[in-house]
């Protein structure tokens, strides 16, 4: 007998323990996609029993990390301790509700309010440093823009874009793959995207992927200015203090205290660090990601299109980088 009794007090303490601080009740199933850990705890990565959750099979979902909603803890049947963490990169969440203590927040008409389009409540600018990714992240396939780097024929010293993705807060990362038009860019456009999107030069894949997964889901824009207001964006981020700052030390490493220096000396603010996230792969900078207002305005600068929309303190990301001093790499040959 004592084996259902452990069963069912684990089972029990799962459910006492079902509402944190730094989580919000939620309704809803999420569909895995990948195996993937399914932790006890976000915090200590634990996972004793080694539990994954498996492709295609659906859960249910009990709570999301209110801070970040990158995490969902779902209830996976037939183990003794049922309640786990699973990143939501991991799979897609489908007809979410969330209990805030006033009706529940519905998920849409479909049933999923994270891929209907306009449900956003702002963008994410996500401009990578194309030699710190290629040299020092992992990445699944080919990436022609990396071997042409590490063959010399392409060069390389500037931010490029790799992403401007319409963000809803309690989507987390699963805001995306709404229905929309295809991509179908204009010889001007491209053109005008190729400089800041390396992948361009060998092809379109990599922004079709981009369009079909973020584009879509907004409407103010169609394919053409969407990938130019992108562009833009990154062009600006580039040209700020901050961007410059990057660029002077390729080879070499920057501090991140004094990143932010200039992040809050072009706002004039120092709530903007909050919109500015510094990924890492390693010790190398890897990507620069903005947080932009729902009202993409027309601006000269970042600063005029935040226009003093500073983004709350937000919980570290497990990928942000965490030393001061952050080396730039210069890639090729």
């Amino acid at each position: 007998m004592k084996a259902p009794f452990a069963a069912l007090l684990a089972g029990l303490v799962g459910v006492w323990s079902s509402v944190s601080a730094w989580a919000e009740p939620a309704q809803g199933s999420f569909v895995a996609r990948q195996h993937c850990e399914a932790f006890q705890s976000i915090r200590k990565q634990t996972n004793p029993d080694d539990l994954k959750v498996q492709p295609g099979q659906r859960y249910e979902v009990v709570e999301v990390n209110k801070r970040e909603y990158d995490w969902l803890r779902i209830r996976v049947p037939g183990s003794d301790t049922p309640l786990r963490w699973v990143s939501a990169d991991c799979g897609s969440a489908e007809g979410l509700a969330f209990n805030t203590g006033k009706a529940a927040t519905e998920a849409g008409s479909n049933g999923d309010v994270c891929s209907l389009p306009d449900q956003h409540d702002g963008y994410v600018l996500a401009a990578t440093w194309q030699p710190g990714f290629c040299e020092h992240a992992r990445y699944k396939g080919t990436k022609p823009e990396c071997e042409g780097l590490d063959a010399g024929e392409l060069q390389i010293s500037h931010l490029t874009l790799h992403g401007l993705w319409p963000n809803r807060q309690s989507c987390g990362k699963s805001y995306g793959h709404c229905a929309g038009p295809e991509m179908k860019l204009s010889a001007d456009t491209l053109s005008y995207v190729r400089p800041w999107m390396p992948n361009f030069r060998y092809g379109t894949s990599f922004g079709r992927y981009q369009w079909n997964k973020h584009g879509i889901c907004q409407t103010q824009m169609d394919d053409d200015a969407y990938f130019r207001r992108a562009v833009d964006l990154v062009r600006q981020l580039d040209q700020s203090a901050a961007g410059q700052y990057i660029v002077a030390n390729i080879g070499g490493a920057i501090s991140k205290r004094a990143f932010y220096e200039r992040v809050e000396k072009d706002f004039g603010s120092r709530d903007a660090q909050n919109n500015f996230l510094l990924i890492c792969s390693a010790k190398y900078l890897q990507e620069v990601r903005v947080s932009l207002p729902r009202e993409l305005k027309p601006a000269d600068s970042l600063v005029g299109v935040v226009d003093g929309q500073f983004a709350e303190r937000r919980a570290r990301d497990r990928s942000e980088c965490s030393a001061d001093r952050i080396l730039i790499e210069a890639g090729g040959r």
